[in-house]
């Protein structure tokens, strides 16, 4: 039942993904999914069948007419978001749109200047950044809890699903890069990327890439769809400890490590011993509440709306990036080298929290240890 005060929201695009928030926002509280939108109408009728009350169309423009319309979500393929999502504004719609907003900074930078002048909420689909476990590390850095951050390195590899019409830098690294943006909270200068097409002509299977920061931090991402083993794995290493997140494993998606090396008064050093000094610590794994981080970013995206609150994965956050994504295509077709991002004004302090604090108060302790249809994505 349609409550007045709910969020009337339509989603456009309800395949691979887009099912995925149909499911969400159709069980979201104070959201009222009035709209399913597909080019597919057998699938339309599929969503129509779980959910009764949506109602169904194959008319992106009955959408943006329909005054009682608050909000879009769009889950097409992404050459078309920025024309879906600059409509959607320009019809005064909030608008969330999956990952990568744009596939041009250009494009994004329009779509940021047209949201601010239409005083509508953009959002783009960085699912990683509500992940509570991903929350928890944000958590442990703003506290001080691993000292500085001083670098992390990402592993996104897995045999399949092998695309056609991008690579796998710009299919699995935004993940990551938005991840990495999240919890530095800093300014990226540059980008170097080397990979090798293997399957396909020009569309790279395995990428190395090493993004370096203002501060000095800097992170390596390995993404691959050509590779034996299935892994989504961050490391932080910290000038005090080290935090891994594993999002393979089931439970024990955290492991801080009480370890860390420090560098003491070399003068009248004899040897390396006397110079750096090494701790080995406890191993702690804390208890992450399991809750959908889509469940967590749709609700976020109402209660942005509906409480006028700042959007976590905002344009700024998209346009960081699309121009990280961009400069890695660039250093990929220039046999790895480094690329400028020039003059990047886009950062903003990264300190919101799309939830409340998810830990639990017991943590296990270790002993000491050395696509096909149009509208779909």
């Amino acid at each position: 039942m349609t409550r007045k005060n709910d969020l009337n929201i339509a989603i456009v695009g309800a395949g691979y993904w887009g099912k995925n928030l149909v499911r969400n926002f159709a069980t979201a509280q104070r959201c009222n999914l009035k709209y399913v939108c597909d080019l597919d109408e057998s699938l339309l009728a599929k969503h129509k069948a779980g959910f009764p009350f949506i109602r169904i169309s194959t008319d992106f423009n009955e959408i943006l007419c329909d005054n009682e319309v608050d909000a879009v979500v769009i889950a097409t393929d992404a050459p078309l978001h920025f024309t879906m999502v600059e409509k959607s504004i320009k019809a005064g719609k909030h608008t969330y749109a999956e990952k990568p907003l744009t596939l041009k900074s250009s494009e994004a930078k329009i779509l940021i200047d047209l949201a601010e002048r239409n005083k509508v909420k953009l959002m783009v689909g960085h699912l990683l950044e509500y992940h509570p476990a991903v929350t928890y590390m944000k958590e442990l850095i703003n506290s001080g809890e691993i000292g500085d951050p001083l670098y992390m390195y990402t592993q996104r590899v897995n045999l399949g699903i092998v695309r056609q019409n991008e690579n796998a830098w710009w299919s699995l690294a935004p993940h990551d890069i938005s991840v990495i943006c999240y919890l530095f909270g800093s300014e990226p200068l540059s980008v170097t990327a080397c990979g090798q097409c293997y399957l396909q002509e020009n569309i790279e299977d395995v990428v190395f890439t090493t993004i370096g920061f203002a501060d000095g931090k800097f992170a390596n991402i390995h993404c691959s769809w050509l590779d034996p083993h299935k892994i989504r794995k961050m490391t932080v290493v910290g000038s005090k400890k080290m935090v891994t997140f594993d999002d393979m494993e089931a439970s024990e998606k955290i492991r801080i490590y009480d370890k860390a090396a420090e560098i003491k008064n070399k003068n009248g050093a004899n040897s390396y011993v006397d110079i750096i000094s090494l701790r080995f610590g406890n191993i702690l794994i804390p208890s992450i509440k399991g809750t959908e981080p889509l469940s967590q970013e749709c609700a976020h995206f109402i209660s942005c709306i509906l409480d006028d609150k700042p959007v976590l994965s905002d344009g700024v956050d998209a346009l960081r990036v699309v121009k990280i994504l961009e400069a890695g295509q660039k250093s990929l077709e220039n046999n790895g080298s480094p690329v400028s991002l020039g003059d990047n004004k886009c950062l903003k302090k990264k300190n919101i929290l799309p939830t409340s604090r998810l830990i639990s108060t017991n943590p296990v302790k270790l002993a000491k240890a050395p696509e096909s249809g149009i509208f779909r994505t």
